[in-house]
């Protein structure tokens, strides 16, 4: 392992880029760590978890950045931190945002799961930092005032989903102007060959096997709803500001072309690599620099079967959703995202069924309060709401 900087070098050397990881226990994070280890001239400055207190500790000691948040704050009478003398420990969400916004942090990757990812995200934009954004939630809540945020700050957003990742990739192909459509590929999760009505009778366990990704449980669940890739859209309508018309979805399974990008004259460009989320991390660390990396490459001496497949709407009724939120924006966004997150823990609970995760999204969208042009104050009410509209919809 190549030798982390002590923190003193931290805030001398400020020529060396500072990464701050929002999330660096989860999947995401722990890639991170593994990508910035290989890179010279990047260094962990502040890394953040949750629930996961001992492998915090473990990744303080063996990074020794300059500091470390726990999100909880009853945790800091039960964690001993006394052997790592070279870190600061914060406690709580607002400790969160100070390291996003610290005055030495280069670069942040929001990497906090869901809507609980927003607030530090957003205070990172208002300072004018480079977001490695890997929490699609943000954009899908807010995208209409993260953007005006970002253009207001001058804050960089660099994708780090496998497919938003390659489709920044391919616009370097083009001018903006010249695109016709944003193709989203999908893997299709374990249940694309299922139908509709044998899907009403899949399992947790079921649901948790993912083919191609490891992944978190709640991104598991959404892979094989497809409300990821509804999410996916939401995200990309904002991200590279084009309507939702120029946005379709290919089901994928190889999880090989991790998206594609249509120009006017006829080309087709697509980004391609082996499933693995190591490679769109670095490229937002290192954008507009390639680097060596730790990312496995395409074995170009194998022979390949790409299947690009229309997905079935009927199948996967998540795809509309995302397709309607994209087109319409306003607080429809903030109200599906946290639907979403309040049925899928529900599932896992074994309070509903699985189809019943994306129908209990719908009638939510479908009878709230719509606002175009909503205050950040009102996307979170409207996020309380829905949850609550979750749980009186789990008890009828």
């Amino acid at each position: 392992m190549r030798q982390p900087k002590t923190p003193d070098t931290f805030l001398t050397m400020h020529s060396e880029t500072n990464i701050a990881i929002l999330g660096s226990t989860g999947s995401i994070g722990q890639n991170t760590l593994s990508v910035v280890n290989e890179l010279d001239g990047y260094n962990i400055f502040g890394i953040t978890g949750h629930s996961r207190t001992e492998l915090l500790l473990k990744q303080a000691r063996d990074y020794k950045p300059r500091f470390a948040v726990f999100s909880d704050t009853n945790v800091s009478d039960e964690v001993d931190t006394s052997q790592i003398p070279n870190t600061d420990f914060w406690y709580g969400h607002e400790s969160i945002s100070e390291l996003a916004g610290h005055e030495s942090t280069d670069i942040v990757v929001a990497a906090i799961m869901g809507r609980a990812g927003l607030e530090s995200t957003w205070h990172a934009i208002e300072k004018g930092k480079r977001i490695a954004l890997a929490n699609k939630e943000t954009l899908v809540v807010a995208g209409q005032q993260i953007k005006q945020l970002a253009s207001d700050s001058g804050a960089e957003l660099l994708p780090v989903d496998s497919e938003h990742s390659a489709i920044y990739q391919c616009l370097q192909s083009g001018k903006s102007q010249e695109v016709t459509q944003i193709v989203l590929t999908a893997s299709g999760g374990p249940f694309r060959q299922m139908t509709f009505e044998q899907m009403k009778c899949v399992t947790v366990e079921q649901a948790l096997a993912h083919p191609t990704w490891n992944m978190g449980q709640k991104i598991t669940i959404d892979s094989a709803t497809m409300m990821n890739k509804a999410l996916e859209i939401i995200e990309a309508r904002w991200l590279f500001d084009v309507p939702s018309e120029k946005i379709s979805v290919m089901i994928h399974p190889q999880s090989i072309i991790h998206s594609m990008v249509e120009f006017c004259d006829g080309s087709v460009i697509s980004q391609m690599s082996p499933p693995d989320m190591k490679l769109p991390i670095q490229y937002a660390l290192t954008y507009p620099d390639r680097l060596d990396g730790p990312s496995p490459k395409l074995d170009l001496t194998q022979s390949y079967d790409l299947q690009l497949i229309p997905p079935d709407l009927e199948q996967f009724p998540a795809l509309d959703l995302g397709f309607e939120v994209a087109r319409k924006g306003g607080t429809t966004g903030a109200v599906l995202n946290a639907a979403n997150e309040a049925a899928v823990d529900a599932f896992l609970n074994r309070q509903i069924s699985f189809t019943d995760i994306v129908a209990a999204c719908r009638e939510i969208l479908d009878n709230h309060h719509f606002e175009p042009n909503p205050t950040l104050t009102t996307l979170m009410n409207q996020d309380r709401w829905a949850r609550e509209e979750i749980n009186k919809w789990i008890a009828c």
